[in-house]
């Protein structure tokens, strides 16, 4: 059985909470990411914002990103996937929660994220496409 923690992408950077979106963006784009957890002052996971979340929640409905904290963009609990947990598993949580990343807890320590891409990567050519096909949404 493959695992979450074989096939993440280790060390993910957080954004804190209160730290602005114009910030979370200029990470995103040091580290040519498209999603960035979102932690508390206790380093615990709060969140995940994606660029879209900064586009659609704040650019397009004309508010400032120097204004926004990142944490006022965390809804919920953050859906993850544990670092033992199978890949099978990560593929599961995707589909039910409709989300293309998931953080990888160890306990409750963030230690990497997973992607639709990390997964592709782990499976036979031949799986990918159902991969995609079983990930994607309307």
């Amino acid at each position: 059985m493959t695992t979450a923690r074989e096939i993440m992408t280790p060390g993910a950077e957080c954004i804190g909470k209160n730290q602005s979106l114009e910030e979370a963006a200029r990470k995103m784009k040091d580290l040519d990411v498209g999603a960035l957890p979102i932690c508390g002052e206790d380093d615990r996971l709060k969140g995940v914002l994606t660029d879209r979340d900064i586009v659609v929640r704040c650019l397009a409905v004309g508010t400032d990103p120097r204004q926004v904290k990142a944490g006022q963009l965390a809804q919920g609990k953050p859906v993850t996937i544990g670092a033992d947990d199978s890949v099978e598993e990560a593929i599961d949580t995707m589909q039910e929660h409709q989300v293309r990343r998931l953080p990888v807890i160890d306990g409750h320590a963030l230690v990497g994220m997973i992607s639709q891409a990390d997964i592709a990567r782990s499976m036979p050519e031949d799986r990918v496409g159902e991969l995609v096909e079983l990930i994607s949404f309307d």
